[in-house]
Formats: structure tokens, C-alpha cells, sequence
């Protein structure tokens, strides 16, 4: 009989992100196969016993107190300059990492309670899987001994790791030779450019480091493998994040709209992204132009384009409306607009592997989506007159979805006018979306892959560790 394995998964938040969405899938996944499993957050937002969180407070307290002594001990009076100042510094609500950050563009590391991880968990883990190490909860510099304790596996779900500040490094190739000089400080609010430092900072880490690095995308693997992150890596594989298909799947497009509220008679399309007006990375500007574009070229359609994960006033255009519609937690609820919706929309900048796409797939909705990152992984895309032309084209018989060339509104608006008015069409992309889901993104397959590599790298640091003590003996 197998050994049970004792997993920690550690991310920033334990909240409805995508990182922490492929966290939570995995644990109840593990959980299931008999695995015991915890998840280690900097914020804990749920109130899963099995989720723990990192007192990086009781050292923000620490801090408080002295300058609070400092203070009163400099007799200093009310509304003198450095009062103010050290005022500033004790209140409860000051971020240290956020001034650091906007003050000289350094991404600050000091997050003490990290340092002791290991000691909020019953036992000690066999194996340590970090996801988002970003979210200025985590001490970077400790994963040289950590790495160096135990096996660590890094699930890549963005480029922070290889960059000196950027999540997505777009258009620029600074983060393969040392940054610096960022075209894209706006991004992160920072008046200063702190990035060849954090970029040197990290490389100092990962050449003393020993992880086990996991990508969903083959397009991310490849970023890695340019990467300061590279020296440090004992292992590497693909693997896609999966859906849980008893969740996301096909279901009565009609019966979904009714529990809704959506007219039964549209054209329904939907675009998920949390904060999608102003998301960075996420091109809503593209989409809303191509919706724009749809309503004049087909006024006799009755449109509903529905933004899930946001809030605003409501538009219309003709018979086109806008609609918003706050972020939804519950996944029940996410999969109804799925299935729902003609068409799922989906334009970036810059991107990975978005789940969103994952489970508009799984639901039998096809994808119209832009050629950046990861997604033409996730989409079989139709040979079409507004394809993105570098990509491979399926027939009927396979493809899924459309891919188009990014920051191009007209090609997204012919795609998706192409599937509006081509109803066999668009609902054989959509059966083939949801076959291809199940073979290709089915939670069960990623869970035994992580499950397996687990018991490999296990299996090998024992070994490792065995002989090692018999060196020292």
C-alpha cells in the first residue's frame, strides 16, 4: 500500500482568483485520493480548518509598538515634521511594502512570519507546493533553505518569478538580461524603477535554490527555461490546470437563462474577468469595441453581452445591450452564465492559461479568444478569414473556438458575427468544446499528474537524504 503523502500548498489568498481556484481543485482532489493536505495563506479569507494563515502580523505589531515607544520616549510634540512622520509609520493600517514599493520601485521581501511556515503545521509535509508567491506575504529569500529541507514544487501562474516587478512582461525582453529602465511602471504604481534590483535580488536566490518547477502552459515552460528561474530547477513539467466537470458542463442552455434572468430570445455573450473595465492585462476596450461593431452590422440581432466581474451602469446600442454583473463566488452560478451564453469572449494583452476559458469550454460554449500567451493551447481554432494566422487551424470536425489577432476589435467582431449567424456551426464547436474539455482538462487527469510527480520527487529526496547519511556515516 502507498504511503499517504503530507502536502502544504501555500498561496497569497485562499479567495475565488484563478491561482486560487487551481489550489482548491487540486487540495479536494488530493483529499479525495486519501492524501493529507493543508493550505498555508498570507490573508485567509474562508474558514476551512485546513486553511492556516501566516502571522505576519504579530511582527506588524512588534513594529507598532516600538515606533509608538520611540515616540512618546523623543517627547515629540503633535504636528512636528517627525512626529508626523513616525506617526505615519506606527499606524496600524501603514503597508511597509506598499511605501517601499512607491518610494524606490524595490519590491519588499520582510515578511517575517513567512520564516515559519513549517511550524503552523501539525506535521511536517513531504512535500511544499507553492502557487502566487507575489502578493507581498512571502520572504522570498528563504526559499534557498527551504528548497534545501524539503522538495519544492512552483506552479508558475504568471511571470512575477522571472521578472523584476511585471506579472506579464508583454512586449519587452528586459526580464531575460536584467530589466531595468520598465516600460510598464504605470502598471504597478510605482514612481520609481526598482527593476534591475528585484532582478538581481531574485537571481541571487534561485542560484541557491532547488525547485521543481510545474507550468499549465507549454508557452510559459518555454519563458522559464530563458529565465533567471532556470539554474535553480531539478525538474520541469506541462501541466494543464484542470475543471471540475461536474461543475462545468453541458447543461439546458434555456433552463440556465430562465434561473438567470436572461432573454431567452438573444444572442448571448459573455466575457469573465475580476475588475474587467480596468484589469491591466485584460482587454476589455477590444471587446466592447467588437460588441460595438456587432450591434451596427447585425441590428436585426437581438445581442446581449454580459461582463461577469465587474459593476458599472448598463449600455445600449440598438438591440445591443451591456450588461454588468458583479463577481460571482459561487462556481454553480459561474458555470450557469457559461451555459447560458453563445459565445465566450475573451481579449488580453497578455495571459497564461485562463480558467475562465477552461470552463466556458467545458460548457459547451465556444471560445473566441485572442492569440496571446497560453491560449492557443487551450483552443482549437476554426480556419477562418479572421484567425491569427501562426496558429494551427482545425476543421469543423475539431476546433473549438476562434483565435484573432490581439488589440484587433474587427477580427473579434467577424469571428463572433460568423458564430451568430452560423448557428450549426457554433453548435458543433460548442459539442466539440466540451469533448475536448473532458479529454484534455479534466481535474481528475491534472490531480493524478501532481499526485504522481509527488510521489516521484518524494521517492527520490529520500534516496537522496538516505545516502547522504550514509556519506556522513
Amino acid at each position: 500500500m502507498l504511503k499517504q503523502l503530507k502536502v502544504a500548498q501555500i498561496n497569497c489568498f485562499d479567495g475565488a482568483g484563478g491561482a486560487e481556484r487551481v489550489m482548491w481543485d487540486l487540495f479536494k482532489s488530493l483529499q479525495q485520493e486519501g492524501q493529507k493536505c493543508w493550505i498555508i495563506v498570507g490573508t485567509k479569507e474562508g474558514q476551512s480548518s485546513d486553511v492556516l494563515e501566516i502571522k505576519n502580523s504579530k511582527f506588524t505589531k512588534k513594529w507598532i509598538k516600538f515606533w509608538e515607544k520611540t515616540k512618546t520616549s523623543l517627547k515629540l510634540r503633535q504636528g512636528f515634521l517627525l512626529e508626523r512622520l513616525i506617526s505615519a509609520i506606527a499606524t496600524p493600517d501603514y503597508s511597509i511594502a506598499k511605501k517601499i514599493r512607491e518610494t524606490t520601485g524595490r519590491e519588499n521581501f520582510y515578511y517575517p512570519g513567512s520564516r515559519q511556515i513549517l511550524d503552523l503545521l501539525p506535521n511536517k509535509p513531504d512535500i511544499i507546493h507553492f502557487h502566487n508567491l507575489h502578493g507581498e506575504y512571502f520572504d522570498l529569500r528563504i526559499l534557498p533553505s527551504l528548497s534545501n529541507q524539503l522538495p519544492v514544487i512552483l506552479t508558475l501562474h504568471d511571470t512575477w518569478l522571472l521578472t523584476g516587478l511585471c506579472y506579464y512582461f508583454i512586449d519587452c525582453p528586459k526580464w531575460k538580461s536584467g530589466c531595468g529602465d520598465c516600460p510598464y511602471l504605470n502598471y504597478y504604481h510605482t514612481r520609481r524603477d526598482g527593476t534591475a534590483y528585484n532582478w538581481e535580488q531574485k537571481r541571487k536566490i534561485y542560484a541557491k535554490s532547488k525547485v521543481y518547477v510545474a507550468t499549465p502552459s507549454k508557452w510559459l515552460m518555454n519563458q522559464v527555461k530563458k529565465s533567471i528561474l532556470a539554474p535553480a530547477i531539478q525538474e520541469a513539467r506541462v501541466i494543464h490546470n484542470g475543471v471540475d466537470l461536474k461543475t462545468f458542463r453541458s447543461s439546458d442552455k434555456f433552463n440556465a437563462r430562465f434561473q438567470l434572468g436572461i432573454p431567452s430570445d438573444a444572442k448571448v455573450l459573455i466575457f469573465t474577468a475580476i475588475g474587467a473595465k480596468k484589469h491591466p492585462y485584460k482587454d476589455y476596450q477590444t471587446v466592447h469595441s467588437a460588441v460595438v461593431s456587432l450591434a451596427k452590422s447585425l441590428p436585426a440581432y437581438k445581442i446581449l453581452f454580459i461582463i461577469l466581474g465587474d459593476e458599472a451602469s448598463p449600455e445600449k446600442i440598438g438591440e445591443t445591450e451591456i450588461r454588468f454583473v458583479p463577481l460571482q463566488k459561487d462556481p454553480t452560478t459561474v458555470a450557469q452564465f457559461y451555459q447560458a451564453a453563445d459565445i465566450y469572449l475573451h481579449a488580453a494583452i497578455a495571459d497564461n492559461f485562463p480558467n475562465s476559458i477552461l470552463e466556458a469550454l467545458a460548457c459547451g460554449t465556444p471560445v473566441v479568444a485572442t492569440a496571446v500567451g497560453g491560449i492557443p493551447e487551450q483552443i482549437k481554432s476554426l480556419k477562418h478569414k479572421a484567425s491569427y494566422k501562426n496558429q494551427i487551424m482545425h476543421s469543423i470536425d475539431t476546433a473549438t473556438g476562434i483565435l484573432v489577432p490581439p488589440n484587433n476589435p474587427d477580427a473579434m467582431a467577424k469571428a463572433v458575427e460568423t458564430l451568430i449567424i452560423n448557428e450549426p456551426l457554433r453548435k458543433r464547436l460548442g459539442e466539440n468544446a466540451a469533448q475536448d474539455a473532458r479529454k484534455r482538462f479534466n481535474l481528475s487527469l491534472q490531480a493524478d499528474r501532481y499526485l504522481a510527480w509527488y510521489k516521484e520527487i518524494t521517492e527520490k529526496h529520500k534516496n537522496r537524504e538516505k545516502r547522504r547519511n550514509r556519506s556522513a556515516n
